[in-house]
């Protein structure tokens, strides 16, 4: 047996699941099923409308294995092995070929099988934070589920800050923990914590295996828990004496998800998204807020945009899956650092179209302020967002993919025939004066390199095409402010949690699964010394990873805030050393030093440029300490619990509030 705990997947058991007798539910990107035959293109758009096929698994760049496919085994059909080889194996047939696994007393048994497959690349982080964070970064970058590996104790509770992290960024993560043997469970042995319980409000769903003829059933399910839906993390907790019991597995097991299945999202409305396109007709100022939830639905977006011209707002999570290269039509960021004109555009909305958001504290301020004047329309993959924060007019419950075909081919049609014209051009001419009166800008310190400029740098000697991942902070807020993403996928950040550290481990993750890809780790120096070890990760996998760290040796974030509200009084917000101001402290250069990697470091805008530019053309790794000023502030800024007309556009740390 299994014993299973969950947060939001049931424990429901069916010997006749769901999966099994309402195919209606199955999307052509889930594993383990079959996939949709292709339509012609014409066959499809004068289907689409009658014919919306949910699509209840995250879509993903990279074409998943077919399970109909036969998988040829190391093993014979009858040869008994180890659990911890059928575990393997269960990784190997969903697709896994990366995982990011330290090793332990407990889990050693999984790393002993890891050496024999063939399959998969185990690549080592330095702590198991980085793994956690390296197999998010992995899974933003690709869309496939991360995977990442731990001992039991506190190899375990090292992996809880990215597994809540994955949960409030919806990450599809399957994380797998080695446990003390069934009979010490509970006994306070030595390296136990009961991660299951630890983890369970931070989890979509965990496991606890207590019978390894179950290991093949629990890694199919986690899997599809993982990427189905809203996406999640979700743990598998293994004990040790199951990782050494010899098994002939059943690889034919269903998945009993009866309950899970019942609750996924059904085929949107097509009364509501007609009602949808009706508001949108009567509307004047209509405006687009997307999320987290719009990144597989890139396509889709720019279509509903193309047709009815309406500006693109995005939260942080969001950027890159409406182009923010385009002039017209995109707002950039909203919310508390977001643009004084996405702002603008939001608070003078009278037709809000909130697509895959949760309208989180950091987009709404005041909630009672935000898009007061608007109709808002909420679609939206899980039904507890619907209405937590901010109560809808209209309100769809489905995969947003789904619902944009269906609202693009209503739209589409209404154009053929002559019964809809949209015209917001007055509309985009108010939000290009408020571009013109308010854009995003910084002051000069002499030649001392402004933060924001070095990005920008970046943005324009990349050509804006690099994956950018991000520590958390006052460095985030600039890289999201004025770095283009014109792509999903592109920006890896810690949205919900904002968990310092993620950077560079993150950068580990999408060079593993994008190593076409340039990747770049902006980072702070507070940031980036939390796991700076990863260091040597990439030197050893020799990952081509440029880390442009902004150093302004403080926690400039806390600064900031302590400028405006606490008078600038410090309290411990200075990482440098006290006894000597005037030296850059820690030497971060020593650190790449230490793990062989090339460094170098500039403190004036004239050399900006080509400092920039040796960093990427430099093979492998490289590590460029930007030196920048303390006193800038990220702006624009609304102050917490406040609405747009508290809005901050100005100022810095040189100045008294």
């Amino acid at each position: 047996m299994a014993a299973a705990t969950s947060t939001s997947a049931s424990p429901a058991i069916s010997k006749n699941t769901l999966f099994l007798t309402k195919p209606k539910f199955v999307s052509r990107f889930t594993v383990p099923f079959p996939h949709n035959p292709q339509k012609s293109a014409a066959v499809t758009a004068i289907s689409r409308r009658r014919h919306l096929h949910i699509s209840n698994v995250l879509s993903s760049p990279k074409p998943q294995t077919d399970q109909k496919e036969a998988f040829i085994s190391r093993f014979g059909a009858d040869e008994p092995r180890k659990g911890s080889d059928v575990l393997v194996e269960a990784l190997e047939r969903e697709g896994v070929t990366d995982v990011f696994a330290y090793p332990g007393g407990a889990s050693m048994e999984i790393h002993q099988a890891l050496t024999r497959s063939d399959i998969i690349r185990n690549v080592l982080p330095r702590h198991e934070q980085g793994g956690v964070f390296a197999a998010e970064g992995y899974a933003r970058a690709s869309g496939i589920p991360g995977v990442c590996i731990a001992t039991s104790g506190p190899g375990a509770t090292n992996l809880v800050s990215g597994l809540a992290d994955a949960l409030l960024d919806s990450v599809p993560l399957v994380a797998i923990t080695g446990q003390v043997p069934r009979r010490m469970i509970g006994t306070d042995a030595f390296q136990e914590t009961p991660i299951v319980e630890v983890t369970r409000s931070i989890t979509k769903h965990n496991y606890l295996v207590l019978d390894v003829d179950d290991i093949p059933r629990i890694v199919k399910e986690a899997f599809f828990i993982a990427r189905s839906g809203r996406p999640g993390p979700v743990l598998i907790d293994v004990p040790k004496d199951i990782q050494q019991q010899m098994v002939i597995p059943n690889w034919d097991q269903p998945m009993r998800l009866a309950g899970y299945l019942s609750r996924l999202p059904k085929q949107p409305s097509e009364l509501l998204l007609e009602q949808v396109v009706r508001l949108v007709s009567e509307s004047k100022k209509p405006v687009l807020y997307v999320g987290g939830g719009c990144l597989n639905s890139s396509e889709e977006l720019r279509k509903f945009v193309e047709l009815t011209g309406i500006p693109v707002a995005s939260t942080l999570m969001g950027l890159g899956s409406y182009p923010g290269s385009d002039e017209d039509l995109a707002l950039q960021m909203l919310g508390m650092h977001g643009t004084v004109y996405a702002n603008y555009a939001v608070d003078k909305s009278d037709l809000l179209l909130a697509f895959g958001v949760r309208f989180d504290d950091r987009v709404t301020g005041k909630l009672e302020a935000f898009a007061s004047r608007a109709k808002i329309v909420h679609i939206d993959i899980d039904s507890a967002e619907i209405g937590k924060n901010k109560q809808p007019h209209v309100s769809i419950c489905a995969d947003l993919k789904l619902a944009l075909e269906g609202l693009n081919s209503i739209l589409e049609e209404r154009v053929r025939s002559g019964g809809v014209h949209f015209d917001f051009s007055s509309w985009r001419e108010e939000l290009k004066e408020q571009k013109t009166k308010y854009p995003l800008s910084y002051k000069t310190f002499g030649d001392a390199i402004p933060p924001q400029h070095a990005i920008q740098m970046l943005d324009e000697l990349t050509g804006g095409n690099a994956i950018i991942s991000t520590g958390v902070g006052q460095h985030q807020m600039w890289a999201a402010q004025f770095y283009k993403y014109n792509r999903p996928r592109q920006w890896l950040t810690s949205g919900g949690l904002g968990a310092m550290g993620f950077g560079l481990p993150a950068a580990i993750g999408a060079a593993v699964a994008r190593p076409d890809a340039i990747v770049v780790d902006i980072d702070g120096d507070g940031s980036f010394i939390m796991n700076v070890q990863e260091l040597a990760t990439i030197r050893v996998e020799n990952l081509p990873i440029k880390i442009m760290l902004l150093n302004n040796q403080h926690l400039g974030m806390v600064v900031q805030w302590e400028d405006r509200f606490y008078k600038a009084n410090r309290a411990h917000t200075y990482l440098g050393n006290p006894s000597d101001e005037s030296q850059i402290f820690p030497n971060m250069l020593k650190f790449a030093e230490a793990c062989d990697i090339p460094a170098a470091r500039v403190s004036k805008i004239g050399e900006l440029r080509g400092a920039i530019q040796k960093m990427l053309d430099t093979p492998g790794p490289y590590l460029l300490d930007v030196i920048v000023p303390h006193q800038e502030h990220v702006l624009p800024m609304i102050p917490s619990g406040g609405s747009f007309k508290d809005v901050i556009t100005e100022g810095d740390g040189r100045t008294k509030y």
